[in-house]
C-alpha cells in the first residue's frame, strides 16, 4: 500500500459514511459514547484512529475533551468538515506509535479497529502506547469482533458477508497467521473492481495477555456498549483494561 492514508484514502473516505451509514445511527452511537464519557469523567479521552469522527464528535458535544489520533488525512479531512469537527485536536500518525502531549483519562480504539494492525508486535505496540498516555487509573477500552473461525467448516478459508446481482464482499482468513482480510468485488455498468483490505484478528485472551505487557489489567468485558453479558455466544466485546493507580 503507497498511498500515505494506507488503506482509508480519498476513494474509502469520501464514501466511508455512508458504506458503514448503521455504525452511524444514535442506537449504536449513543450507548459507546456514554460508557466512554462515564469513564472519563472530568478528563481528556484519547481515541485512536478517530477517522471521521462517529464517537469523537458527540463525545465533544458532551463536553469531553477529545484528541485525536489517525494515519488518514482523508478520513480527517471528512471530520474536520463536519460541525464542531475542526475543534477537535488531530494528530496525523500510526495510532500505534505516535505520541501526543499530556495524559489522559481514556484512550480508545473502536470499531475493529485494532485489527488494522496486521502484525502481533504492532498490536502489541498500541497497547503500550495507550497505557503511556494513560494516567493513573486510567483506562484503555477497545470494541472488536470475536473471530469467527466457528463458521468455517474443515477445508474451507471464506465467508461471505454480502451478496447481490452487482457486490460480493467475503472475509479471507489464514488460521496459521491470524491473518484476514476483508475483500469487495462490485460491477457498476459492466465494470468489475476489486479492493482488499488486510486484518489481525485477536483474541480476548490475547489483547488480556498485550495489556499484561503494557502493564494494564482487565477491569470489565461486555457484549456490547450495553453491558451485556459476554459468553462464549459473543460475536464481539467492549473490554476496559486499566492502568493501576499505583
Amino acid at each position: 500500500m503507497d498511498d500515505e492514508d494506507g488503506y482509508f484514502g480519498e476513494a474509502v473516505a469520501a464514501t466511508y459514511d455512508e458504506s458503514a451509514a448503521d455504525m452511524f445511527e444514535p442506537g449504536v452511537v449513543d450507548p459507546a459514547v456514554d460508557l466512554l464519557e462515564e469513564l472519563a469523567g472530568d478528563g481528556r479521552v484519547l481515541e485512536l484512529g478517530i477517522g471521521t469522527g462517529r464517537i469523537a464528535l458527540p463525545l465533544a458535544r458532551r463536553g469531553v475533551p477529545v484528541h485525536g489520533i489517525d494515519l488518514s488525512r482523508a478520513m480527517v479531512a471528512r471530520l474536520r468538515a463536519k460541525p464542531g469537527g475542526d475543534a477537535i485536536g488531530v494528530t496525523i500518525g500510526d495510532f500505534a506509535t505516535t505520541r501526543v502531549d499530556g495524559t489522559f483519562s481514556v484512550a480508545y480504539l473502536v470499531f475493529n479497529t485494532i485489527m488494522n494492525l496486521t502484525t502481533q508486535d504492532a498490536q502489541v505496540e498500541c497497547f503500550r502506547n495507550a497505557a503511556a498516555h494513560l494516567e493513573p487509573g486510567g483506562c484503555f477500552v477497545v470494541e472488536v469482533g470475536v473471530p469467527e473461525l466457528r463458521r468455517l467448516p474443515p477445508g474451507q478459508n471464506v465467508v461471505p458477508f454480502r451478496t447481490s446481482p452487482t457486490q460480493w464482499a467475503f472475509d479471507l482468513y489464514d488460521t496459521a497467521t491470524q491473518a484476514m482480510s476483508s475483500n469487495y468485488v462490485e460491477v457498476v455498468d459492466g465494470r468489475g473492481s476489486y479492493r482488499s483490505i488486510p486484518f489481525r484478528y485477536v483474541w480476548p485472551a490475547e489483547l488480556d495477555l498485550m495489556a499484561r505487557i503494557a502493564g494494564l489489567r482487565l477491569r470489565e468485558r461486555w457484549a456490547g456498549w450495553a453491558r451485556e453479558p459476554f459468553t462464549g455466544e459473543s460475536d464481539r466485546h467492549v473490554s476496559v483494561w486499566e492502568k493501576p493507580a499505583d
